[in-house]
């Protein structure tokens, strides 16, 4: 059950809280798992700093979760009042980032909007994705990967459903590519950096990890008015439970559009999985 703290008014400069989440599920027959999700960093000079985001590393690994997650949108967004700062610093920053099953990564749809290396080629490159490149960090673009908790679980990331929609583009989404290597039937988990893939119903993942929303930045008791979502307060944040299957939005850390919250303050978001008795 989430903790009710987040309806207290903090400031644009409060560290984050832990936010916690426990899903008991018979779908899930393997031991305990423990998943520390940082979502939408969006590094930037005032708001959110490299020394801030190293304080969160540290906080994170104190919490020792089996697997850590970073469901896109690691750059700022460029209308926002800050200076940004580059990916490769970011990346480095995060790398201490430490769990028995790794830390993995899909990316955000200001990741690909907000690259200046993306829109000077036109999207053939983008400098998230290079930053990532070999380094401990890994990136699952449309794939899933198969981790080693009992029996084995499947990691499912898909790239972002709003990516380039500026453009006319669909998204860069691929589900089928995504789950093509996950057995039919096999536990899995799908990391997406937008909720609003859950509303599909596609039930090859029990569990979406998403972020995104920021929580609406604005909270006026469950109110979000400036989710950006198109089912708007219903994947707004938090644990949401639709058709036997669990999506968890966390509520972020970093800012958009103005670097500002609203009883919505920045979180570290712990998922707890067991099996229900």
């Amino acid at each position: 059950m989430a903790e009710k703290a987040h309806f207290r008014p903090l400031t644009m400069f409060s560290r984050p809280l832990i936010v916690r989440h426990e899903i008991a599920d018979h779908r899930w027959t393997l031991p305990d798992l423990t998943i520390a999700v940082l979502a939408d960093l969006h590094v930037c000079i005032p708001w959110t700093p490299l020394s801030a985001i190293a304080r969160i590393v540290a906080a994170t690994n104190a919490l020792r979760p089996d697997l850590v997650l970073i469901p896109g949108d690691f750059i700022a967004d460029r209308n926002l009042p800050a200076r940004s700062i580059p990916a490769t610093a970011i990346v480095e920053t995060l790398a201490p980032l430490a769990a028995p099953l790794g830390v993995a990564a899909v990316m955000g749809n200001h990741d690909w909007w907000d690259c200046r290396l993306s829109r000077a080629t036109r999207f053939a490159r983008n400098s998230v994705v290079e930053a990532l490149e070999g380094g401990p960090i890994r990136l699952l673009t449309n794939r899933a990967e198969r981790l080693p908790h009992g029996a084995g679980f499947w990691l499912v990331g898909m790239d972002s459903q709003r990516a380039l929609r500026r453009l006319g583009h669909s998204g860069l989404h691929d589900p089928d590519a995504a789950f093509a290597s996950v057995p039919p039937g096999a536990p899995a988990v799908l990391m997406a950096h937008e909720p609003d893939y859950f509303a599909e119903g596609d039930a090859r993942a029990f569990l979406q990890i998403s972020g995104h929303t920021h929580g609406g930045q604005v909270n006026l008791a469950g109110w979000r008015p400036l989710t950006p979502s198109r089912y708007r307060s219903r994947y707004g944040w938090g644990h949401v439970r639709e058709g036997g299957r669990h999506l968890i939005v966390s509520g972020g850390i970093g800012y958009s559009g103005v670097p500002l919250r609203v009883f919505q303050p920045p979180e570290i978001t712990l998922v707890s999985l067991r099996r229900s008795s």
